[in-house]
């Protein structure tokens, strides 16, 4: 029973799970997006957005603080230099939890979790839709378009349906009958000296 229980301690001792929520923070801040079971994600947002925020004010004192809960300087200088810029409007609300099926080896819930500022629908502009343009009429749209009248072409005949072939005469059996097998060789049995 966990009554009252404040976090979940997801069945480690508290060593191991410091280092591994450090782990794991460090690696959603390198990569901006990770794939991990929804419990463990769920515990990675409560220790990863306390640090983001305290990220947004970029002294001394702030990175010492964020570097004894990351233990990496490549993920503190990431998170003071680019995530912190990015995340500078934002009142909370960090990470997102995208759900992703059942593991298969276990059954377990599984999840991504990801900067939200971060994350490829917000980074990519919408792009134009650039129709497809094919060879074929090309020519006549572009004489239209300087006001010439475009020559109108002839609607085509229908073709005849063609004939079906008459179908050819076993040639299989032809081919089986020019080639002979060869012959296989048939070992006799052997003899022993009691008979």
């Amino acid at each position: 029973m966990r009554h009252n229980r404040a976090i979940n301690h997801l069945g480690r001792q508290s060593g191991h799970r410091k280092a591994m929520l450090a782990n794991m923070a460090s690696s959603l801040i390198l990569h901006k997006s990770i794939e991990t079971t929804v419990a463990k994600a769920k515990a990675l947002r409560m220790y990863v957005e306390p640090l983001i925020t305290k990220s947004k004010e970029d002294t001394t004192h702030s990175r010492r603080i964020v570097f004894s809960y990351l233990k990496q300087k490549e993920a503190v200088s990431e998170l003071f230099r680019v995530v912190a810029p990015a995340v500078a409007d934002r009142p909370g609300g960090y990470t997102r939890i995208v759900r992703t099926g059942f593991r298969v080896g276990d059954a377990a819930d599984m999840a991504i979790i990801q900067l939200v500022d971060f994350s490829e629908a917000a980074q990519a502009p919408a792009k134009e839709v650039k129709k497809a343009s094919t060879r074929r009429g090309g020519a006549k749209k572009a004489v239209a378009a300087e006001g010439e009248e475009a020559p109108k072409a002839a609607p085509k005949a229908k073709a005849a349906p063609k004939a079906k072939a008459a179908p050819k005469a076993a040639p299989k059996a032809a081919k089986a009958s020019t080639k002979a097998a060869p012959a296989k060789k048939v070992n006799a049995p052997r003899k022993t000296g009691n008979a």
